[in-house]
């Protein structure tokens, strides 16, 4: 019995020995991966694509005599590639999904220096930009992002499958051809501000707002305050600054343009915005990228900041709340009966 004492006693401490060796070990490997893992991720989509298209092609081969030839004419392919290399000219794939507040522009950035050091002089990058616009300062940024690609003597090209507008479109002219899906939305060269104005909701409750400015224009509109028609002056004068700079940077980037057409903040369809010059061609970007894969190797580069658990049930509650929302639209669009 007392043997048997002993021998539990001694597995129970190599047990716990073993137990936190283990957990040494396994929190080394989290530090070294947290350390590599700088969120930057590559993909190579030539490759992908061409999984697929074998994969299609032995599962609708007429018999197993094809299917058997070209698992060997693959299998000599692979062979010849990995002993001659893959020579194609890269075509660089980045995807841009802005919001108003256009903080994903730090994420662009990102990328964008991760194609410099990784991209050679004459190489293609196409951006995916999807966005109705935003901040005009986080929006002139990305625009920025995008023209360090051009300054380093890399070709760029902007898809808009859905929608280019206003900032977004600011970002997409920078791009020496524009390709957009027929439906997609693109234009919008305009600014907007507004905001509400609650100072005779505070005057009726008796309560004062006072606002103390040094400079003459240091606030031109207010929540709060009472607003003054010399105070609306200024900021639509201000508004018009900007979008004449909005018109300049159209007209630098796409100098054939006829801006009074399409500096009014209207936004068509691209298949009616390619008659007026804001989109180059009719095609979207899954098409684009097809069309070069076998010419081209198609690499893409996407950085994600890792997110807290906070972030992850924000995002969560978020997109259960749009669902809920669009389910009740769609209700509403369906008649009774």
């Amino acid at each position: 019995m007392e043997f048997l004492y002993e021998y539990g006693l001694f597995a129970a401490k190599v047990v716990t020995w073993v137990a936190a060796v283990a957990v040494v070990i396994a929190l080394i490997v989290a530090a070294r991966q947290k350390q590599e893992d700088d969120g930057l991720k590559v993909k190579d989509i030539s490759a992908a694509l061409r999984r697929q298209a074998r994969r299609l092609r032995l599962e609708t081969a007429v018999n197993e005599a094809e299917r058997k030839t070209l698992k060997q004419d693959f299998k000599q392919a692979d062979k010849a590639e990995k002993k001659q290399g893959d020579h194609r000219d890269r075509l660089y794939v980045i995807d841009f999904k802005g919001s108003m507040d256009a903080h994903e522009v730090s994420w662009l950035s990102r990328e964008v220096t991760a194609l410099l050091q990784l991209a050679d002089p004459g190489d293609e990058v196409l951006v995916r930009v999807e966005s109705g616009g935003g901040v005009v300062h986080g929006y002139g940024l990305g625009a920025a992002e995008l023209q360090r690609l051009k300054g380093h003597g890399l070709k760029l090209t902007v898809a808009v499958d859905k929608v280019a507008a206003s900032g977004g479109y600011m970002m997409a002219c920078v791009a020496e051809q524009i390709i957009a899906a027929p439906f997609a939305i693109v234009g919008s060269v305009g600014v907007v501000a507004q905001m509400p104005n609650f100072n005779k909701f505070l005057k009726n409750r008796d309560i004062d707002i006072e606002l103390h400015t040094a400079g003459e224009y240091k606030r031109t509109l207010t929540l709060f305050g009472e607003n003054s028609e010399q105070g609306r002056a200024k900021f639509r004068e201000e508004l018009e600054v900007i979008h004449q700079r909005f018109k300049h940077f159209i007209a630098e980037n796409r100098p054939k343009l006829d801006l009074d057409k399409v500096a009014t903040g209207e936004h068509w369809l691209a298949s009616d915005a390619q008659a007026l010059g804001l989109v180059d061609t009719l095609q979207t970007s899954s098409d684009y990228l097809l069309a070069h894969s076998n010419s081209k190797r198609i690499i893409s580069l996407s950085f994600k900041p890792k997110q807290s658990l906070k972030d992850k049930f924000g995002k969560a509650a978020e997109a259960g709340v749009s669902r809920g929302l669009m389910k009740l639209y769609e209700a509403g669009q369906r008649p009774f009966g």
